[in-house]
């Protein structure tokens, strides 16, 4: 495969990895807790490093799992014990975990390539140059091989557990009522998270992570009212932004990532605009439709008067 084929590739597992567990977020209204979980996995990559000292790729995600899981836990305690508001109880969990890893990185691994602009930015360029090796044989960019491994684990998991993610999603309430371990599957969707979060850091970093989480998710939201019909287009649109977005950043010589992010934006506009029962122009076309059905029988009874 060329570079590019690989960079694609490896765009289009980081859409479909968020876009499994996203869907759920943004059903739950919880988008912005993805946000906070992937600044506040760095904590969990540099406490994993500090351990271990190394960036093999289990540790790291153990790490990033374990804090990912902290954070949804910390906001649920500062909202319902603390009686802060969910986005403020967001807003103060994430900021001082990530202004913890952001000194750790700066005092204990700024002798590595680990940096907070590496988290935030990546450089998907440079992922068909990190690759797998097994008996002098190269296997692909580690990335993939990541990526792939975590996707694999959000389809499983959340086929597995589908009936309850969905009651979850939709009320709880009930979910509880019939026995459902709510806090249980709130935790195990948190986990997979901070797991599609940290496999994604290296290779796009996590502006296109969050962009992945929540644009794709709600741009499916728009178009269909069926939860599988949902999360098979944020599917979609997170691939169609990866493929899309390669292709704007080399007509322009820009950035990838970045790149991959607005066409993900274009698709949810055009969802918007277009989309026929959410849309703004669907829902303006129904109301003129509406309104000239309203006024029909007075508009045929004018003319014929009036030719009479």
């Amino acid at each position: 495969m060329t570079d590019g084929a690989w960079i694609m590739l490896t765009g289009s597992l980081v859409g479909v990895s968020c876009a499994l567990v996203g869907s759920f977020l943004v059903l739950r209204r919880l988008a912005m807790l993805g946000d906070a979980i992937s600044h506040s996995v760095l904590l969990g990559i540099v406490l994993a490093f500090m351990l271990t000292a190394s960036r093999n790729t289990i540790p790291m995600l153990i790490g990033a799992g374990a804090v990912g899981v902290l954070t949804a836990f910390l906001t649920d305690i500062l909202t319902r014990q603390g009686k802060l508001q969910s986005d403020a109880a967001i807003g103060v969990t994430f900021t001082w975990l990530f202004a913890v890893g952001v000194i750790l990185v700066s005092r204990y691994a700024s002798q590595i390539d680990l940096d907070v602009d590496c988290v935030l930015h990546g450089e998907i360029l440079y992922t068909p140059f990190d690759t797998v090796t097994m008996g002098g044989r190269g296997l692909g960019p580690r990335a993939v091989w990541m990526l792939g491994g975590v996707t694999l684990l959000n389809l499983i998991v959340i086929g597995f557990g589908y009936k309850q993610f969905k009651i979850c999603a939709f009320d709880p309430a009930l979910a509880a009522t019939v026995g459902v371990n709510v806090t249980l599957w709130h935790y195990v969707l948190m986990g997979l998270v901070s797991l599609s979060t940290v496999a994604s850091f290296e290779s796009v970093g996590a502006i296109l992570v969050v962009a992945m989480l929540i644009v794709p998710p709600n741009t499916a939201y728009l178009l269909t009212d069926r939860l599988s019909v949902m999360i098979a287009l944020a599917c979609f649109f997170g691939v169609a932004s990866a493929i899309g977005g390669y292709g704007l950043a080399y007509m322009i010589d820009g950035s990838i990532a970045a790149a991959m992010a607005v066409v993900s934006g274009a698709f949810f506009v055009l969802a918007a605009l277009l989309s026929p029962s959410h849309g703004l122009l669907g829902r303006l076309l129904g109301r003129r439709v509406a309104g000239g059905a309203s006024s029909g029988p007075a508009d045929v009874e004018g003319p014929a008067a009036t030719f009479s």
